[in-house]
């Protein structure tokens, strides 16, 4: 049972009778299907619909729901939903939580001090769980739980994109549930919902390989001295990428490499994703 700690994300709760429905018209994530035990990725988008504040929701009994972030943003994501809440009858309050931690292959039972959740964001046969309250031991480090993202395409601000720069369909919010598609509305939910109607998605999340270890993150990839998209994060000789998919399968097929640095990469599509490469050479405008 692998263990690492993180001790760069924050905890607060959002507890009252009118607590879900007004996360359910604020936030990206249907949390009708939300289960107990469960934590699912979802996101804050500005009214343009690109994500605004990335983060994990959980429930936390009855009509309260956790929200895990990064340590530097909590601040500003409580003064937001601050800011929308209005007479809502919600309480927001911080969870002290010095650090959280994360295991995968774990079969073993929590005990009652610890609070355990399924990782929805991972396939479930690596049983990815995360730990509040007291946490076990870390015996793993976070190099380790970089390489289990790349390989599995999960994507997360500051490591992979910039707030206020991506839109949920270039994270693959919509393959891994962090959408709620076919709820109501929510703010952002106009543009959201017709990129994905219309099929007009082409930046993506893509798992990068090269034949020897890439540069470091932020790395700009060029095909025939055109910009792709810059590596996000790395491990070795693969790292995560949002690029344009169009402009890559041009590439492909017209046999230009696509270097990272001096290192030639290819590109995989993530094996759980239900796109693919666009089946035409030519690109979207």
């Amino acid at each position: 049972m692998p263990t690492c700690h993180l001790d760069n994300r924050a905890l607060f709760q959002l507890q009252g009778s009118e607590a879900e429905h007004f996360l359910q018209n604020v936030i990206t994530n249907d949390l009708s299907a939300l289960k107990d035990g469960e934590c699912r990725p979802s996101a804050l988008l500005t009214p343009q619909g690109k994500i605004l504040f990335d983060f994990l929701i959980s429930r936390a009994g009855s009509d309260a729901f956790r929200i895990e972030c990064r340590a530097d943003i909590a601040a500003d994501l409580v003064k937001r939903l601050t800011l929308y809440k209005l007479r809502a009858k919600v309480d927001i309050s911080e969870i002290e939580q010095r650090t959280i931690a994360i295991s995968w292959q774990n079969d073993s039972a929590s005990s009652e001090k610890v609070s355990t959740l399924t990782d929805c964001r991972f396939p479930a046969d690596l049983n990815m769980r995360r730990y509040y309250g007291e946490t076990p031991e870390a015996d793993s480090a976070s190099k380790h739980l970089d390489e289990l993202r790349i390989a599995t395409a999960v994507a997360e601000s500051g490591s992979d994109f910039a707030l206020g720069d991506a839109f949920p369909h270039d994270v693959l919010y919509d393959q891994n549930g962090g959408i709620g598609l076919k709820k109501g509305c929510f703010v952002g939910q106009e543009v959201v919902s017709r990129m994905h109607h219309r099929g007009t998605a082409r930046r993506r999340l893509l798992i990068v390989s090269g034949a020897s270890a890439l540069p470091a993150s932020g790395t700009e990839l060029r095909a025939d001295g055109k910009p792709l998209g810059t590596l996000g994060t790395v491990s070795g000789p693969r790292a995560l990428t949002i690029v344009r998919i169009d402009r890559v399968k041009d590439a492909m097929d017209a046999g230009i490499p696509v270097m990272a640095g001096d290192i030639p990469v290819t590109f995989a599509i993530p094996q759980w994703a239900g796109f693919s490469f666009p089946a035409s050479t030519e690109s979207a405008g």
